[in-house]
């Protein structure tokens, strides 16, 4: 584990001298932050490339959106020094800071703040077979419930618990999107989990070529993860959303975070806030993300103190949160 986070930091860290190289030439002399962010080819990376650009033309700083991990490891990056914000699940982030599931290993994580939800990323449940309508039908069959520690399989877990079913009482497959969509169509699991923004991809074409459904998380069966796991909030997806969806699915969604660094200027953390939110309409032309920003979904379903500067952003719009 050791050897692992020390690679990732000296990997870190040549990004880091390269991309203040290469930005060297500006002279303009402003501080310059990286932002961690995903995989080149998720949501996050795709994103948070708008994001920075917006931060930078309206900030007093140069904000530099880098591949990573993603949410445990940029909770990581930002813990070392290496980053100042970073993109992370909520669950995880709440793993972070409280020292458990992803990050009992390594212990609480406190050296962030939240700056706010950009948007939320649904658990989705979906199988091929009609004959699968709720969880607890999962017991004995394979189920793809994403990387072991990953967001997905903490997400997997809680909604497998809430039906009294554990690792034990499945065929636990441990696949990407991209390979549980495949496995789905060649008949060799029988669902999975994938916590994504809606519509995503893998489930868009899968229902194309194939057909598949949404295993709702609804009712007292949603209202129990609730409670158990405050970081979850609740979502409908609505009908058409999917080829062939033809009714509204309740489930549960975490949101996709931005965190900063503790320690970061309070006026500074208050100017990358109104960069963002100041500026929905036009980020929502560049990225489709953009789309969901709103002061109120930024500031709902989070556990964890949020910055002073992003709060004094918020207070300013009518909603008080949670700081030190």
């Amino acid at each position: 584990m050791k050897g692992k986070r020390l690679a990732k930091r000296i990997a870190a860290a040549a990004a880091a001298i390269g991309l203040a190289a290469a930005l060297s030439a500006c002279g303009s002399g402003r501080q310059r932050l990286m932002m961690g962010t995903g995989g080149t080819a998720g949501t996050y990376y795709a994103y948070g490339g708008v994001l920075a650009q917006y931060m930078t033309n309206n900030s007093d700083a140069k904000v530099l959106a880098v591949s990573t991990d993603a949410s445990k490891a940029n909770i990581e990056s930002i813990h070392d020094g290496d980053y100042q914000l970073g993109f992370t699940q909520s669950d995880v982030m709440q793993y972070g800071w409280d020292g458990s599931r992803a990050f009992e290993n390594e212990g609480a994580m406190q050296d962030f703040r939240v700056l706010g939800a950009l948007y939320p990323e649904t658990v989705q449940l979906i199988t091929m077979n009609p004959d699968i309508t709720e969880v607890s039908q999962l017991k004995g069959r394979s189920v793809s419930i994403g990387a072991p520690g990953s967001g997905v399989y903490f997400n997997a877990l809680d909604v497998l618990g809430a039906a009294d079913l554990t690792i034990e009482d499945i065929k636990p497959q441990y696949q990407s999107f991209e390979d549980s969509k495949e496995a789905l169509k060649d008949g060799k699991i029988d669902a999975a989990f994938i916590v994504a923004g809606a519509p995503t991809s893998a489930i868009t074409e899968l229902a194309t070529t194939n057909g598949c459904n949404l295993i709702p998380i609804a009712g007292d069966f949603q209202a129990k993860i609730l409670k158990e796991d405050p970081y979850y909030t609740p979502l409908t997806i609505p009908a058409g959303t999917y080829p062939g969806q033809d009714q509204d699915v309740d489930t549960i969604t975490v949101n996709a975070t931005l965190i900063v660094d503790k320690n970061l200027d309070e006026d500074l953390v208050y100017k990358l806030t109104a960069a963002i939110f100041d500026h929905q309409e036009e980020i929502a032309k560049e990225n489709a993300k953009g789309e969901e920003l709103s002061v109120e979904g930024a500031t709902t379903g989070i556990h964890v103190p949020f910055h002073k500067g992003a709060a004094k952003y918020y207070k300013e719009h009518g909603v008080d949160v949670k700081t030190d």
